[in-house]
């Protein structure tokens, strides 16, 4: 059997950086991932440590809080490749992902802005209207290959997009929270979608491109979507023939695992009480075909919104993990 899993570790970070301090989190998510027991293991929100008597050039960034954790899981065996900064220089400081594997991986990079050009917005609000801006993707989408079992291969893709929350439009707001019109949040909300839309635009391209040489590849789209079943990058990434209209295209949409759990079971996020499903498993038909069942871990799962407010230095994470097996 090949299990899967994603899971949104929230800031995992050590040393003074930290919100919390990395023994409390290790305590939590150490068990969480051994009972996750993956074979591969696509992880979010990885916080690069800058060592001691080192500048924090990215270059001199390490992952040490990640390599505590997968000792703490008994993982330490396990092949790790992170995604890196725009530059590729080393990683960034926070927000890296990773997957972690049993078996090596074939290849492993990331993409930013290599199948997709930075789209440009003219500021039709705010102190800049008028300029115009190139947006950038907050950050890469990895993608790998891994050898499986019987000489498969599998294309796997590790994502976290964008939130849906307002990029800035200068002089608009009054702090964090707060902004001076609903015509400049709204555009900021537009800027945020694009991002979030061209993001997941750019893996449904790559995914393309794969089927064109492998029309039958075993292909897997794991990770924080930030987005909902029906919302536009969860769309983008299926490519469900409903929006296509093309019946010859079926054998290339993506298909969330999740649809095989009572729907009462799909959430992996509780935000003011609304249970979400923003974390998703999408594999290829032709994977489809190897599927045995999913798991959410989410029987313990915190409401967010509560936690940040409530819970001073909470060491949990407030997204539920998400387990798919495939006989494989």
């Amino acid at each position: 059997m090949l299990r899967i899993a994603t899971f949104n570790l929230e800031n995992l970070d050590m040393g003074s950086s930290a919100c919390v301090p990395l023994d409390a989190r290790l305590k939590l998510l150490g068990p969480q991932i051994r009972r996750i027991n993956a074979d591969i293991l696509c992880l979010q929100e990885i916080n690069a440590q800058r060592p001691e008597g080192k500048s924090d050039k990215a270059e001199h960034r390490r992952l040490d809080a990640l390599d505590a954790l997968l000792k703490a899981a008994g993982l330490s065996d396990f092949h790790v490749c992170a995604t890196r900064n725009r530059a590729a220089s080393g990683f960034a400081d926070i927000h890296n992902l990773a997957i972690v594997s049993r078996d090596p991986m074939i290849e492993n990079h990331q993409l930013w802005h290599d199948l997709v050009a930075e789209p440009t917005h003219r500021f039709i609000e705010g102190q800049d209207r008028g300029k115009d801006i190139t947006l950038n993707w907050d950050r890469p989408a990895q993608y790998g290959r891994i050898a499986l079992d019987g000489g498969r291969v599998l294309h796997c893709f590790n994502l976290h997009l964008r939130a849906p929350l307002a990029c800035p439009v200068p002089g608009e707001k009054q702090d964090a929270f707060v902004w001076n019109s609903v015509s400049a949040w709204a555009e900021g909300y537009y800027l945020s979608e694009i991002k979030r839309a061209g993001q997941a635009l750019e893996v449904r391209r790559k995914v393309d491109q794969i089927f064109e040489g492998e029309p039958d590849a075993l292909i897997c789209i794991a990770g924080d979507f930030n987005a909902e079943e029906h919302h536009t990058p969860v769309e983008i990434l299926r490519g469900d023939v409903d929006n296509t209209g093309n019946g010859a295209l079926a054998s290339r949409v993506m298909v969330p695992v999740e649809h095989s759990l009572p729907e009462t079971r799909r959430f992996t996020v509780i935000h003011q009480g609304h249970r979400q499903m923003l974390d998703h498993i999408m594999v290829s038909r032709a994977m489809l075909g190897f599927y045995k069942g999913s798991e959410i871990h989410n029987e313990d799962l915190a409401d967010e919104l509560v936690g940040y407010g409530a819970v001073e230095a909470s060491p949990v994470s407030y997204h539920a993990p998400v387990v798919a097996e495939f006989d494989l």
